[in-house]
Parts: C-alpha cells; structure tokens; sequence
C-alpha cells in the first residue's frame, strides 16, 4: 500500500462563478485509478488520466456533466 495526498476539486458550473469546492485527505491506497473507479461507483462517468513529471498522477473527471479532478500526491 502506498500513502498518498488526494486533493478533490469539484469545479463550479456557473459561469460568473469561478469558485471551486476543494478536498484534502490523505489515504493509503493499492492504486489510484481503482480509487477514482470506486468513488464514483454506479454513477455514469468519463475520466483522463495525467501522470505528470513529479509523479503526481491527476483524474480530470466529468460526471453527471459537473467537471472533477482528483490529484494524487505520494507521501
């Protein structure tokens, strides 16, 4: 198991708005695409996933037509 930061940012529709809802949490997890998998379980969704050069692995993720990230940090 590997530990790691996961920032969730919720990104608000409304377009005067350009507030977001941001999460922190740190989890132990195998692996975070089954995280991602499992979090929105059952619910109709779509995501690409980004590893970029510092290792930070980010999930842009639409469901139910709201845009999502979630960025997973290793401790």
């Amino acid at each position: 198991m590997k530990e790691y930061e996961v920032i969730w940012e919720i990104f608000n529709k409304c377009p005067r708005n350009q507030m977001r809802d941001v999460f922190v949490e740190e989890i132990e997890i195998e692996e975070p695409e089954a995280y991602v998998k499992e979090k929105f379980k059952g619910k109709e969704v779509s995501y690409e996933k980004t590893v970029l050069e510092d290792g930070t692995v980010v999930f842009d993720i639409v469901t139910s037509q709201i845009k999502q990230r979630c960025s997973f940090t290793e401790i």
